[in-house]
């Protein structure tokens, strides 16, 4: 028996750089706009994704991955998704892994998670319903996201832990796919810039 669904792909677009993503420093809830780097490499997914179409778009709210969705040419269908949103670093937030390891050596967000932020299953469900409403529409989903969450998010798809997501290393400014192959769930192409 066929499954309906086995077609489906989503796409993943981690946005483009910003001044923190270039230091390191771990940014949730900071709203942080492009480099103008970050700009042009954006703007190259663009011709990638052009003429592809997409029964869903969504976007995290904050600026960097609006602007990302922007110059791919997607915002006017985009809907906006708190779920899509970054890991919460709590009070880890603008801190780089070194600066926190100087008290707690051997600290790992996707181990750990973050004092007053979220601890992976957190992140990991909220990484459930986005694949669920995925999954609920006639077509291929592109999401507009983080780092640390898409991560995640691909772990979860691949039904492993949260943790896992640790050895899914993720570029800014890239495209994976997400897919299957017959009924099993996999990675089409990861980690991928133009």
């Amino acid at each position: 028996m066929s499954n309906p669904t086995a077609s489906k792909r989503l796409f993943l677009v981690r946005h483009g750089e910003t001044e923190w993503s270039l230091t390191g420093q771990h940014t949730s809830r900071t709203d942080l706009t492009l480099t103008a780097e970050g700009e042009r490499r954006a703007a190259l997914l663009a011709p990638v994704l052009a003429g592809h179409a997409f029964a869903l778009v969504l976007t995290s709210p904050m600026t960097r991955a609006l602007r990302t969705c922007e110059l791919c040419g997607l915002l006017p269908s985009a809907e906006r998704s708190e779920d899509l949103c970054e890991w919460n670093y709590g009070a880890y937030e603008g801190r780089t892994t070194a600066d926190i390891r100087r008290t707690d050596p051997e600290w790992s967000v996707f181990h750990d998670g973050a004092p007053d932020g979220e601890v992976g299953d957190q992140v990991a469900q909220r990484a459930r319903r986005i694949i669920d409403r995925a999954l609920s529409v006639d077509g291929d989903a592109i999401l507009f996201s983080h780092g640390h969450f898409l991560r995640v998010l691909a772990a979860t798809w691949l039904e492993l832990a949260p943790e896992d997501g640790e050895r899914l290393a993720l570029d800014t400014g890239t495209v994976s796919i997400l897919g299957f192959e017959r009924e099993t769930r996999v990675i089409r192409l990861w980690n991928s810039r133009p």
